[in-house]
C-alpha cells in the first residue's frame, strides 16, 4: 500500500491597498520566485479568505500563513506561530464580510466546511506574521515591514527544508498563538 503523497500550502493573505497589510501577499510572491519542494504550492490570497478556506479542503498535511501580525513589538518584528487556531469566531461572522476574514475566521470557517463535507484540515498549521508600522489607506510596505521580507521568506524556506527533512517529525518549531516568539 503507498502512502499519500505530501501536499503543504504557503499562503500569503492580506490587503495590499493598506500598507503593510500587504506582508503576507508580498511574501508570498517573492516565495514563488524560489525552487520549492514539489510537494509546495504557494497561493497569493489576498483579502479573499473564503477562497482560502476552501482550498484548504484540497487536503494538505501543512499549512503555512504569512500575514501582518500586530502582537506589540517593533514594526517588522517576524513572529512564527504553531497550531493556530479558530479563537471565539464564528463561522457565520466570518461569512458576513467574506473581504474581512481573519486567519481565525479562515480555520472557523475551514473546520465547519471540514464537517460538512467529511474533510480533514491540514496536520499542521504554521503562521509567519510580521509586526505592521502602518495599515492605513496607501500602497506599500514600509521600510522596517519591507526589510523584514527577504528574512520571512528564508524562514519559510528553513521550515519547509526541516520538514522535508524529518517528514515524519511531530515536533519542528514548539509554539501556540499564546507563547509566540519572534523569530
Amino acid at each position: 500500500m503507498s502512502t499519500p503523497a505530501r501536499r503543504t500550502l504557503v499562503a500569503g493573505v492580506g490587503n495590499i491597498f493598506l500598507g503593510d497589510d500587504g506582508f503576507g501577499v508580498e511574501t508570498v510572491r517573492r516565495l514563488a520566485g524560489e525552487p520549492l519542494p514539489a510537494h509546495v504550492e504557494t497561493l497569493d490570497v489576498g483579502v479573499r479568505g473564503v477562497h482560502l478556506a476552501y482550498q484548504l479542503l484540497d487536503g494538505y498535511d501543512t499549512f503555512v500563513l504569512l500575514d501582518a501580525t500586530a502582537r506589540g513589538g517593533e514594526p517588522g518584528t517576524l513572529y512564527l506561530i504553531e497550531g493556530a487556531r479558530p479563537g471565539g469566531v464564528e463561522p457565520q461572522e466570518a461569512l458576513l464580510d467574506g473581504h474581512r476574514m481573519s486567519p481565525d475566521a479562515v480555520l472557523a470557517l475551514l473546520d465547519t466546511l471540514c464537517v460538512g463535507t467529511g474533510g480533514t484540515p491540514p496536520r499542521r498549521t504554521l503562521m509567519v506574521g510580521c509586526e505592521p508600522a502602518c495599515v492605513e489607506e496607501g500602497i506599500g510596505l514600509s521600510a522596517p515591514v519591507a526589510d523584514a521580507v527577504p528574512e520571512a521568506v528564508r524562514l519559510v524556506l528553513r521550515l519547509l527544508g526541516e520538514a522535508d527533512a524529518d517528514a515524519d517529525a511531530e515536533e519542528l518549531l514548539v509554539t501556540d498563538e499564546r507563547n509566540a516568539f519572534p523569530c
